[in-house]
């Protein structure tokens, strides 16, 4: 016995419980992934051939690698909707002034110029989308994110859905008045937009034909603008007419108009004050209008424009796109994240901050979006929590402290034999 195996082995020991206490001390560190020391004999080389191994007696132990586990983590919902976990295989893609780097770790922010960074202030790689939300996947960039508001969009289609009663019958009043209730069988109201991305009021009136079967009669007013005395819409025709004339056949089923009409609205007869493009045509569409003998309802009311918007929030689909949620209901592509993958993911080195960077023994990386080859898909308002199982750790702490305690006595018990040599 000598003091080699002994030094080397209270080494080993020492290593081994230093691996377990970081593991322990970053059991709360989203993104980390579980180490483990791993060891092997140490051998004196021999000059007597090969059968001398056969008795040749071993000088220690050594740290042959300290390798991590990349085994999935546990998911845990967040609040923010920037952070975003990796459920599958695959790393964030990260930029440091062009030292790109990989991460799990999915607490990302925006900083003040619109880049979605880590804490570090470390840039988020992706694919950009243009103004318009087209995501360009040529090749991945800093992800920026377009905050400006977005601008209005003019309506210019108008679908209207809706069933008249067949068995109505014709208002007292046969003169169309939109200040008399006794003119018309029903009226509702949905709205448009301006080339300012202001909103008007579109009122429509239903009236029953008294002298043809199947036969209604529709008005339509903006922004309740009506004659006062005649209670006649002004400033809106309909098919170029101040009313349009619906007729169904047997079935219930409109016949006519068999097409979108257009709609036209002078605004600067309607407010002088609006400042907006005039006059404003929309399409409106009524094909799929009915005449049962259920009550009146409206089921469709959908306009193509809408007003300005304002950034509001953001959601993370599994396949990266991050979509912007705008105050006028409108969403938008922002972005979209990738991963990276490795063939040899035990080949990366850990640089600090939970990054990794590629060496020759991980291979090069392979970029995608997320959900695609053997990328795995996100989960947002989510992070990834440590794979560190403590019950384990302190399992191993105590069997590193014995192991340490053991080769000291290896080291204790040598040095009592060296002094019975010493005393005879």
């Amino acid at each position: 016995m000598s003091f080699q195996q002994g030094l080397s082995g209270l080494s080993v020991a020492s290593t081994n419980l230093d691996v377990v206490g970081n593991n322990i001390a970053n059991a709360n560190t989203v993104g980390y992934k579980q180490a483990q020391a791993q060891f092997t004999d140490i051998f004196a080389n021999s000059l007597d051939g090969a059968g001398s191994s056969r008795t040749q007696i071993g000088i220690g132990a050594r740290v042959a690698t300290v390798a991590q586990s990349f085994n999935q983590g546990d998911i845990a919902a967040t609040n923010n909707p920037l952070d975003i976990a990796i459920n599958g295989q695959g790393f964030f893609r990260m930029s440091d002034s062009g030292a790109i780097s990989y991460t799990r770790n999915g607490q990302f922010r925006l900083d003040g110029n619109g880049f979605l960074t880590d804490a570090s202030g470390t840039n988020v790689t992706g694919y950009a989308a243009d103004i318009d939300g087209n995501i360009n996947s040529s090749q991945p960039t800093n992800l920026k994110f377009i905050t400006s508001d977005i601008p209005p969009k003019i309506t210019s289609t108008f679908n209207l859905g809706f069933n008249l009663p067949s068995d109505a019958t014709a208002p007292v009043v046969a003169t169309f008045d939109a200040n008399n209730l006794g003119s018309f069988n029903e009226t509702r109201s949905g709205s448009f937009f301006d080339s300012l991305g202001s909103e008007h009021l579109f009122s429509y009136y239903f009236q029953k034909s008294g002298t043809t079967a199947n036969t209604w009669n529709m008005y339509a007013s903006v922004d309740g603008a009506v004659d006062a005395i005649s209670g006649v819409p002004i400033g809106v025709t309909l098919d170029g007419a101040a009313s349009v004339t619906l007729t169904f056949d047997s079935n219930g089923a409109l016949t006519a108009p068999a097409a979108p009409f257009n709609v036209s609205v002078d605004l600067s007869t309607i407010d002088p004050t609006l400042g907006a493009g005039s006059p404003l045509v929309f399409a409106l569409d009524l094909t799929t209008a009915t005449q049962f003998g259920s009550k009146f309802g409206v089921n469709l009311q959908q306009g193509d424009g809408y007003g300005s918007g304002r950034l509001a929030g953001f959601t993370t689909a599994a396949d990266g796109v991050i979509q912007g949620n705008y105050s006028n209901g409108q969403n938008r592509p922002l972005g979209q994240i990738v991963l990276a993958n490795f063939v040899n993911p035990q080949g990366l080195n850990p640089i600090g901050d939970g990054r990794w960077i590629e060496t020759p023994s991980s291979g090069q990386s392979l970029v995608g979006p997320p959900n695609s080859g053997t990328l795995g898909v996100l989960q947002a308002s989510s992070v990834e929590a440590a794979n560190v199982d403590l019950t384990s750790e302190l399992v191993k702490m105590i069997t590193a402290q014995r192991m340490y305690q053991a080769n000291a006595k290896t080291i204790e018990t040598q040095d009592a034999v060296l002094q019975t040599l010493v005393n005879l």
